[in-house]
């Protein structure tokens, strides 16, 4: 049995799925967003506001808290939820596309990965087994398998390598497992390729994880790549688990990924761009620093009960950007983080109505252009 339960509670016809993750640690509402809390604590938000957005899991990642402060001082110190103060379910990611961005800075073979702590120059080894050992250290509800992720475009050839490797990978993290409590979920890889992601996905769903992300993705391809790889994807995955995409993404690409039939989300954009001076709205992105704003007394969003929203305007927030303090980053990742919550909240509730056909459509229409964001990359802030 696993500590995590997938509860369906119904499908829209566009496909879109309503659900719920049932954790030790609580219930989360599908689909849902995770906020990044890349090394114990979401950038610029501390728990009690990070609780006010609406988020009910939070991501952690194991290769960032491994090097610092290391999995035996967060054992010690009482686990992830202890030192971090969020009482709700938590997942932490295996650290392969952290490893993956090291690019010549790190050396693959079928033990494993070693490369060099940015932190101290120490040669780290990163292993199925090790990785797990961590994640339990950590004691987060869900791990993630460790897998290798490979840049967009590839060889066919690197690409089922990887692919491949991921799924002995899968198998020796399910082996090194020994956590009850802690439920593990597998991530299918295959680049771009439906045969390759067939092949994956079949290889990992005999493993009967408890759950499946749909992984490498987000790493250069175009939208349309990745919506389509999600399409053929998706119907590869048992119905009765839940489906993450992992390091997804915008606003775009969350309302057209769950209609897609994905149920959980994570990526640094909210927090990434509101340290940055843009907010996204359900009438698009708005940047602060911009000097049209410079005298608006309106709030940022009417209608958001943030507390940027609720007690400030435009022209206050404008000023603590280019004043240079960082309250600015931190109203604006809270708002975000808001944002990002309400989408998901409006989006379940469609769900259950028949309508997020009608839903999606209409927060697109309302958002005059895409953000001219970073990529939703499954990278760490």
């Amino acid at each position: 049995m696993h500590s995590v339960r997938y509860e369906p509670l119904g499908v829209d016809p566009t496909g879109a799925r309503r659900g719920r993750l049932h954790t030790p640690h609580g219930t989360v509402e599908l689909p849902t967003f995770m906020p990044v809390g890349t090394v114990g604590g979401v950038k610029c938000v501390d728990v009690e506001r990070l609780e006010g957005t609406g988020a009910q899991m939070v991501l952690g990642n194991t290769f960032h808290l491994a090097l610092r402060p290391g999995g035996d001082t967060v054992e010690k110190l009482g686990g992830l939820h202890a030192i971090s103060g969020w009482q709700g379910p938590m997942l932490t990611d295996s650290g392969g596309f952290q490893v993956f961005s090291l690019a010549d800075a790190r050396k693959v073979d079928e033990r494993g990965v070693r490369f060099k702590s940015h932190v101290n120059g120490d040669i780290i080894d990163l292993t199925p087994e090790r990785s797990v050992q961590i994640q339990e250290q950590l004691g987060a509800d869900v791990a993630m398998q460790l897998d290798e992720v490979v840049q967009l475009p590839s060889p066919p050839e690197v690409v089922r390598s990887a692919m491949d490797r991921s799924i002995r990978w899968a198998e020796r993290c399910i082996a090194a497992k020994t956590r009850q409590d802690q439920s593990l979920f597998g991530i299918v890889q295959g680049g771009l390729d439906p045969e390759m992601r067939r092949l994956s996905a079949e290889g990992l769903v005999a493993l009967d994880m408890a759950g499946y992300a749909i992984g490498g993705l987000s790493v250069g391809e175009p939208a349309a790549d990745m919506y389509r790889t999600i399409e053929f994807t998706e119907p590869l995955l048992p119905k009765e688990k839940p489906r993450y995409l992992m390091g997804v993404g915008t606003p775009d690409d969350l309302l057209e990924s769950v209609q897609r039939g994905v149920d959980m989300f994570d990526c640094v954009m909210p927090t990434r761009n509101g340290r940055n001076g843009l907010a996204f709205t359900y009438r698009g992105p708005v940047r602060l620093k911009n000097a049209v704003h410079q005298h608006d007394q309106r709030p940022l969003e009417a209608d958001c009960p943030c507390v940027g929203c609720r007690r400030h305007s435009r022209g206050y927030l404008r000023h603590l950007f280019m004043a240079g303090e960082m309250l600015g980053g931190i109203l604006l990742s809270i708002h975000n983080l808001t944002f990002y919550q309400r989408l998901m909240a409006g989006a379940r509730a469609a769900i259950e109505a028949e309508s997020y056909a009608e839903y999606k459509r209409a927060c697109q229409a309302g958002w005059a252009k895409k953000p001219n964001a970073e990529s939703g990359m499954r990278n760490a802030e």
